[in-house]
């Protein structure tokens, strides 16, 4: 199951990446280059933070050839996508649930605490779309009043609790990531974001 969501992520991920750069109208090249650092951005930063090197994307190709998948699914099937806001949306969520969970099980194999394993778990999720979004020069949305990074946070927190059950590591991953993308589709719905400061 972990293997599987991380392959769902890695998919997701590249096809959001893709389709944000069709949007600001990039040439193919571009447009892989950016399906390609929004999947593996967060992955990469958090294997150089916790000493793990190569990188994963480096280690098997497997994820490589995922990306290039992601990368003409998107292009295919562009047309197909009768609101691309809607399509890149849900994309992005799907990757912010199951890449918070691949950095949440990195932390905990390297013994990390339960803290810091969270903090990995956000950055796994969310660096990607950051890398992404300055690139396309858009401000990420994990610095915007949307909530965003906060779901992340909270979906740690769920995870070290449901793990306290002591139940099936398949059942942990599948609930927890549900419930972020779950979490993130209210907060889209409900408008549910957090106050921007005023500089005055």
């Amino acid at each position: 199951m972990f293997h599987l969501l991380d392959i769902i992520g890695t998919m997701a991920f590249a096809m959001s990446g893709a389709l944000t750069a069709m949007h600001k109208k990039l040439d193919p090249f571009g447009v892989f280059i950016i399906a390609f650092v929004t999947a593996v951005g967060g992955g990469t930063l958090r294997d150089v933070l916790i000493g793990r090197t190569p990188v994963g994307w480096m280690r098997d190709m497997q994820y490589v050839y995922v990306i290039i998948l992601g990368f003409f699914l998107a292009i295919l099937f562009r047309k197909s996508f009768d609101k691309l806001r809607t399509s890149l949306f849900l994309f992005d969520t799907i990757g912010l649930g199951v890449f918070t969970l691949i950095g949440l099980e990195r932390g905990l194999l390297t013994g990390l605490h339960p803290a810091i394993c969270i903090a990995l778990g956000t950055m796994t999720a969310c660096f990607g779309g950051v890398i992404r979004d300055i690139l396309c020069n858009e401000i990420p949305n994990v610095f915007r009043e949307e909530i965003y990074a906060t779901i992340c946070i909270f979906g740690g927190i769920v995870f070290f609790g449901l793990r306290k059950l002591n139940l099936n590591d398949d059942v942990l991953y599948l609930v927890t990531s549900l419930i972020i993308i779950a979490i993130r589709l209210m907060a889209v719905k409900y408008k549910w974001h957090l106050k921007a400061f005023d500089h005055k």
